[in-house]
């Protein structure tokens, strides 16, 4: 991940929305709930600790990551060259 600038990414609040998303929609899915059924952080930290046990909705996580910090754009898992040198 060293072609892949994070420095730049994480100041990109598209970029952390998506990641969150990445991580919360296949959890909730998976759960049969949606987010406003989740109330209290109780709820949420039971929710998440729940769902990194099952290797399965771990998984799909990973993939919904993956897919959330490739670029399509490029061979394999980098930044255009353009997107490396922003800062």
């Amino acid at each position: 991940m060293k072609n892949i600038n994070l420095e730049v990414r994480l100041k990109n609040p598209v970029f952390l929305i998506q990641i969150i998303l990445a991580v919360l929609t296949p959890v909730l899915a998976y759960a049969g709930l949606r987010a406003e059924d989740i109330t209290t952080w109780g709820t949420l930290m039971k929710l998440l600790i729940d769902a990194f046990k099952n290797p399965y909705v771990l998984s799909l996580v990973f993939i919904s990551v993956f897919n959330a910090i490739n670029d399509p754009t490029t061979p394999g898992l980098k930044d255009k060259r353009l997107d490396e040198n922003c800062n």
